[in-house]
């Protein structure tokens, strides 16, 4: 049984840990990321952001986070499923509980950054309600695609 819930601090290895699996699978750690996984707290719940927590069994095996960016407008981001609870929906779970936060942290819109190489997220953030756009100034070499969604 999967079971979502909220960050506390004791879940901020598993989040960090989560994240530099794929980063590090995919891609190479960049400035940006090492601020959000070294600081969760100070970095984004501090901000007036939220970090979900996926639990299997007690075991967090996966994270999203919402960023704050500007009044009304959140990022949602570093969404990481462990490799051995992928394949149990636990991604559609996770976005879903992250789009239910940013609305009742009263978003208006919520954006992501990702690569083009990571096309089964690409897919997911599809089927969530995501759309393409471009624009956005970004901290990461490595996004190439820009989405967002209107709540």
């Amino acid at each position: 049984m999967i079971e979502i819930v909220n960050y506390q601090p004791t879940y901020a290895t598993a989040f960090k840990e989560l994240n530099e699996a794929w980063i590090n699978t995919y891609f190479v750690m960049e400035d940006s990321d090492r601020k959000m996984l070294d600081n969760p707290q100070g970095y984004i719940i501090d901000k007036g952001g939220a970090i979900v927590i996926a639990l299997m069994e007690n075991k967090p095996v996966g994270t999203c986070a919402l960023i704050p960016l500007k009044r009304g407008v959140y990022e949602l981001a570093k969404m990481a499923v462990a490799p051995e609870a992928q394949g149990k929906k636990i991604g559609w779970k996770i976005g879903l509980a992250t789009i239910e936060k940013a609305k009742e942290l009263g978003a208006e819109k919520v954006y992501l950054e990702t690569n083009s190489v990571l096309q089964p997220a690409i897919s997911l953030y599809y089927k969530l309600g995501f759309k393409d756009v471009e624009g956005y100034d970004s901290p990461y070499n490595r996004c190439n695609v820009q989405m967002e969604m209107k709540l």
